[in-house]
């Protein structure tokens, strides 16, 4: 009785594994089989809500291999955009292997997001842009200049508020209307050297000029948030960036010891 009953344990097993892995197509020497269709199947189903029928999922497979054997046929795997793809691939795949867990254990206390803020408060501006084109040229440049500073000079001379001369003034169209304010920002959205320029004023203060890549700015500082009203998310976000540059510039110091690596700094200008 128990040999007949491990007989057919044995024959159902069988007959599974030869089911599983019956053959559903065939794309020049590559063989696909029930299982992998399977497989790719319960994949993508997992993944959405309207997963394709199987019978689709296995034109789609046939048409993947039929692609990367005519792209093989044809050596596009020596084309150097291809191999940079590759090498991009290589690149992010070492970082995953090597680093990946190390970011996914990084832990944010209320204490460094709170250190991190003082360093780098929300700001609120309002301001007078004096614009100039990307690609102007130097002339063009120090013509926006020379207005600048002429409308610097009258922005300090005139008991006007600030917003009515940023209405005469500014060429930024989309803060024009609001007096010339921009909203809350702090330094991840910012420009550098705006962020950089306000950072120190008081509120209340005017500075000018201030050159960014948009043109020069006349800026008036009008709000400082408190941590206790900051943006959190953001504020966490930024710390995990600096922790996981942190662990990258690391991991970087230690392998480039294994490397010849020569710089030739002069020729960057």
């Amino acid at each position: 009785m128990k040999l007949a009953i491990c007989l057919l344990m044995l024959i159902s097993i069988q007959s599974f594994a030869q089911k599983t892995t019956e053959v559903v197509a065939q794309v020049g020497s590559k063989i696909i089989t029930l299982e992998d269709l399977n497989k790719k199947f319960n994949e993508i189903k997992s993944q959405t809500i309207n997963p394709p029928t199987k019978r689709l999922l296995l034109e789609d497979m046939i048409r993947y291999e039929v692609g990367v054997q005519e792209a093989r046929k044809r050596n596009l795997e020596k084309d150097p955009i291809v191999q940079d793809q590759y090498n991009q691939v290589l690149y992010r795949a070492l970082l995953e292997k090597d680093l990946g867990s190390k970011i996914q254990k990084i832990q944010i206390s209320d204490k460094e997001m709170e250190n991190w803020y003082k360093i780098n408060p929300e700001l609120r501006t309002s301001h007078i842009l004096i614009e100039h084109k990307q690609g102007a040229t130097q002339a063009q440049i120090e013509e926006a200049k020379k207005r600048a500073i002429e409308i610097f000079e009258e922005v300090k001379k005139s008991k006007r508020p600030f917003e009515e001369m940023v209405k005469l003034y500014s060429d930024d169209a989309l803060s024009k209307q609001l007096g010339g304010d921009i909203g809350w920002q702090s330094r991840i959205t910012l420009v550098p050297n705006y962020y950089d320029a306000v950072h120190s004023m008081k509120v209340g203060e005017v500075k000018g000029l201030v050159e960014t890549q948009f043109g020069f700015h006349i800026i008036k500082l009008t709000g400082r948030r408190t941590f206790e009203n900051a943006n959190k998310r953001q504020i966490r976000a930024a710390v995990f960036d600096d922790k996981r540059k942190q662990l990258f510039n690391e991991y970087f110091e230690k392998t480039k010891k294994s490397y010849s690596i020569k710089e030739n700094l002069s020729a960057i200008k």
